[in-house]
């Protein structure tokens, strides 16, 4: 039985089986070794990781619990639902706890800027905090659309005192909101950090936000024993880059009796090209931002114009370890639709009074629809990823509420 744990992937090149890797220049070859050997020293050291533990405590607000979806569940029929509660961080989302890991490599490394793409704007709320936190200036590239559609997070970003970029070209989302935001980093990648936001990315990204994030699984596995005697049944996650999926997954990746799932978007139908940004499911191997992945690619080889209602989810890539994990076939990739996440976001606000971020909303849509199809006695433990303010006026505007 292969060994899926964070101590055997991904290999000393950073490949998690053929995806992943270094595709980058050889100029930026020396910044990527640079942070890697940096990463793999700081990790070593007490000190840093009791200083991280005492912010995941102390101000994120660890750990984060997990709620019966009673309610939900009895409504439905069928299987438990679960969720933990990674709304409940400090920020909104899961992406503080890859953020403040960042934020404090980059202190150590004696950086002199941290820079980031965002989609959603969670990414760049969290990195903008983490940066005020620890006392190094911060830039966030967004697209122009994800600016107008999540203007919360916008607004939450300047307070904090970020640099903000509008980014116009292309689809102006988060697939250029990375290209911009790494054009900026080729300028000086001796002296700035790119805080790559999700599990994606040349080495060590995809590895370095996994273990930063993997404090969600550890602790699900052991809440979920501690109350119920036994591991959840399966465990359901989105994923656009894939780092709240990868966080929640590392825990059971050997535990063979317990399903994990992935959510993709299927934002307006997989039969309709470059208006959804289902990667695993309707991709294929290819490369982009210095990683070898799934690519959903067009007619001429380029990454496909891609949609999703959630921003933090149309991306036209996907971290490498979940394309090797769905060739090897430990996790399910699935899809939702934009009305199924619409559905999902207004039946959890309503009947359990949790309102979700569109992004996480994928991950409930298809507990329930999987749900009614389980015994009662299944368990299934969704990682609800981040909260739903930034989307609620889009919401109520799309739905007319």
């Amino acid at each position: 039985m292969t060994d899926l744990s964070q101590a055997a992937l991904p290999d000393a090149n950073g490949y998690f089986g053929p995806y992943g890797g270094q595709l980058v220049p050889p100029h930026l070859k020396q910044a990527m070794d640079d942070i890697a050997k940096a990463y793999d020293e700081i990790v070593t050291r007490q000190d840093f990781q009791d200083e991280l533990a005492a912010l995941f405590a102390d101000y994120v607000g660890r750990p984060s619990p997990i709620f019966h979806a009673k309610r939900l569940s009895d409504q439905i029929g069928g299987a438990q639902i679960h969720l933990k509660r990674e709304d409940l961080n400090h920020t909104g989302a899961h992406k503080i706890n890859h953020c403040l890991g960042e934020a404090l490599l980059a202190k150590f490394m004696n950086k002199t800027k941290v820079i980031a793409e965002t989609g959603a704007g969670q990414h760049g709320v969290a990195l903008a905090t983490a940066c005020a936190l620890v006392g190094i200036p911060c830039e966030i590239h967004m697209g122009q659309v994800d600016i107008e559609k999540e203007h919360p997070n916008v607004t939450k970003m300047r307070i904090l005192g970020c640099k903000l970029v509008p980014v116009t070209f292309g689809a102006a989302t988060l697939k250029e909101a990375v290209d911009s935001a790494f054009e900026e980093y080729l300028k000086d990648p001796t002296n700035y950090l790119y805080a790559i936001g999700s599990v994606v990315g040349p080495h060590p990204f995809p590895k370095m936000v996994r273990d930063f994030q993997s404090i969600i699984g550890k602790e699900a596995r052991e809440q979920f024993q501690q109350v119920h005697g036994q591991l959840p049944d399966q465990v359901v996650a989105c994923v656009g880059g894939g780092s709240n999926a990868m966080g929640i997954f590392t825990a059971f990746l050997n535990d063979r009796g317990v399903r994990l799932v992935g959510v993709e978007p299927a934002g307006e139908g997989l039969d309709k090209p470059g208006r959804h940004a289902a990667t695993l499911t309707q991709g294929k191997p290819g490369e982009i931002h210095g990683m070898a992945c799934y690519v959903l690619n067009n007619a001429a080889g380029e990454p496909d114009a891609v949609h999703s209602i959630a921003s933090g989810l149309d991306y036209p890539g996907v971290g490498p370890q979940h394309s090797y994990l769905k060739d090897v076939g430990r996790v399910d990739y699935d899809s939702v639709n934009d009305q199924e996440c619409l559905d999902a976001f207004m039946t959890l606000s309503r009947v359990e009074g949790i309102i979700p971020a569109l992004e996480s909303a994928h991950a409930v849509a298809w507990a329930m629809r999987e749900a009614k199809k389980l015994p009662q006695d299944t368990h299934i433990l969704v990682n609800l990823s981040g909260r739903g303010d930034k989307d609620a006026d889009y919401v109520a505007k799309v739905l007319g509420i």
